[in-house]
């Protein structure tokens, strides 16, 4: 078999077989085929796309080119959660806890953010303590016991993926659908969980902007699942403005706990509610999303969630006291207002330009090598069709500078008031297969 025929085949539109797929990854993994050959196979598949069988067969082909997680020794159906990522998206923090308290096992596997704030890690390391450097066995010894636990991405999984991924952004090649879902989807599966539930985000702050785009992606993602013997399914939601009120690590725990109370941001506590009701039915605990969502209702109403969130914080090493204090997470020195300037409905709120300006204040990493500022970050007091008057606060900027005027100039550049405002769809539509 030799990698110019493979590439030759894709560039003429014809389906490479289970083999040839599977020739590629090891060969590209153990680096016998070069980077030029796979850039111009990853072309090649941009500009042709692949079939179902094709997708899945590269998904697996990436699954096994390195470690794979073993969750067969916790009881239950593991339903994982992706997001596909956004501004101010808490939903793991509060969706881990909230289904657990359901006894439906979470199992989950997080990394580190590079953006506008960091990742589901970053976020709990904002509670003093925390830590996700926990054995295999301590891991799933903690699923079975609590039904809970967060473990950091081992480095040996999916290395084509790793390998890939690097390639597609320096070839132009990153927004190719099948080389998006396969990258995304080989990691979930690798990770061990029986069912997937995917966020995949649309709008201003989301990797797709279109809906279209977004759906596009939902279905590729879904239908590898369900073809590799995952019961998949995705959510197409918002990201035009930023999910809920709080962006930045600390801030982002405070809201997470009140949402966990029933007092969070509405359209927070909807999509939890949403995306919750699906791994509830996947992981067979209701056979309805009503009857799901009326049971996610009842435990975050009688603290049964709140209990299971500080019992998931003290068992990996957190001060689970934050539960009830939330002022022994970091604090920023400064709180400035950015006041409105003029008086009518706020139009529109440009998530990703929104996350920049909490990056700016360190809540997020520019590079790697960046340090996180786990207090800093903003607190949206207006969202998309609020009411404003002159001198309302629009955001609360939690700083440890006082020397914020990028920031205010750039919330200011991309908050509009407008004489109306109408607030967004949440969820766009639901796809399962």
């Amino acid at each position: 078999m030799r990698m110019v025929d493979l590439i030759s085949k894709k560039r003429d539109g014809q389906e490479l077989t289970t083999e040839e797929i599977q020739f590629f990854i090891d060969g590209y993994t153990d680096g016998s085929i070069p980077d030029y050959q796979a850039s111009a196979l990853a072309m090649a598949i941009y500009f042709q796309d692949m079939s179902d069988r094709e997708r899945a067969d590269l998904t697996m082909a990436m699954v096994n080119s390195g470690e794979t997680i073993d969750l067969s020794a916790i009881n239950g159906i593991k339903v994982d959660k992706h997001s596909t990522g956004g501004v101010g998206d808490t939903t793991t923090l509060v969706l881990a806890p909230l289904v657990a308290a359901l006894d439906v096992p979470v199992a989950k596997m997080s990394g580190r953010g590079l953006g506008h704030t960091g990742g589901t890690i970053d976020k709990l390391e904002a509670v003093k303590g925390f830590h996700v450097e926990i054995t295999k066995e301590q891991f799933i010894n903690l699923v079975n016991q609590d039904r809970v636990a967060v473990i950091g991405q081992t480095g040996n999984l999916t290395p084509a993926d790793k390998k890939m991924y690097a390639l597609r952004d320096v070839t132009g090649t990153v927004n190719s659908i099948p080389l998006i879902a396969s990258s995304i989807m080989s990691k979930k599966i690798a990770a061990g969980a029986d069912a997937i539930v995917l966020d995949v985000k649309t709008g201003a702050g989301a990797f797709m902007k279109t809906e279209a785009d977004a759906e596009n992606l939902a279905r590729a993602m879904v239908r590898i699942g369900n073809n590799v013997g995952r019961q998949t399914m995705a959510v197409i939601s918002d990201m035009s403005q930023p999910l809920g009120h709080a962006i930045g690590n600390a801030l982002e725990v405070e809201e997470a706990i009140e949402t966990l109370k029933g007092k969070g941001p509405a359209d927070l506590t909807e999509l939890v509610l949403v995306l919750g009701s699906q791994m509830v039915v996947l992981a067979k605990k209701a056979e309805t999303l009503d009857e799901a969502r009326a049971m996610l209702l009842e435990v975050m109403n009688n603290g049964k969630a709140l209990v299971k969130f500080k019992e998931f914080l003290n068992n990996q090493g957190g001060d689970g006291s934050v539960v009830d204090d939330v002022t022994k997470l970091p604090q920023a020195k400064y709180k400035i207002e950015v006041p409105a300037k003029e008086a009518g409905f706020v139009s529109n709120i440009v998530a990703d330009e929104i996350g920049i300006a909490a990056m700016l204040l360190g809540a997020g990493r520019a590079t790697k090598e960046d340090e996180i500022d786990l207090a800093v970050g903003l607190m949206l007091n207006k969202k998309v069709g609020d009411p404003v008057a002159v001198g309302d606060s629009l955001v609360t900027i939690y700083s440890n500078r006082e020397a914020v005027e990028n920031v205010k100039q750039k919330i200011y550049d991309n908050m509009t008031i407008a004489k109306t405002g109408v607030a967004p769809k949440l969820v766009h539509s639901i796809i399962t297969d």
